[in-house]
């Protein structure tokens, strides 16, 4: 089943919106899109909606984002354990949840496979997860671009 028009337009917005974040604030990033990631000596992979690698290219992404609009959950959170993501962000119900993977699993951390759940992104710094949000929701793309831009302008 393909993705429906919804799903793509939130993940192509977010994708758009962190762009505009990595070039203002002067980060190297290696986008992977949807690309199918997996272990060869483990069967099974993933597609992220968008992933990216931060600072370096490598064979798996620092990032991960899940749009989520009919269907799916967290689960995927050991998939990415086991390719050592270290961040992934779900877009669900018009809002982020960030997951940042440790390295020592404290029992706390045991029902997210190793990931915590973070209200601001570690590996993303300065960015405004909130303001993101509404940039997200916004309707009009080149208004939500125009104000996204202008908050990851440094002062």
């Amino acid at each position: 089943m393909s993705p429906s028009r919804r799903h793509e337009s939130r993940k192509t917005r977010i994708g758009d919106l962190l762009l505009i974040y990595f070039v203002e604030a002067d980060i190297e990033y290696f986008p992977f899109g949807s690309t199918t990631l997996r272990q060869e000596e483990k069967r099974g992979g993933t597609e992220p909606d968008e992933a990216y690698c931060i600072g370096t290219d490598k064979e798996f992404p620092d990032l991960v984002i899940e749009v989520i609009i009919t269907s799916g959950s967290i689960n995927k959170l050991e998939l990415y354990r086991r390719l050592n993501v270290r961040e992934v962000c779900f877009w669900r119900n018009n809002r982020f949840s960030i997951y940042h993977l440790r390295e020592e699993i404290p029992v706390e951390f045991v029902p997210n496979c190793g990931y915590e759940l973070i209200t601001q992104s570690e590996l993303l710094p300065g960015i405004d997860i909130d303001i993101l949000t509404e940039c997200v929701k916004n309707p009009h793309p080149l208004a939500a671009a125009k104000e996204w831009r202008q908050n990851c302008r440094p002062t």
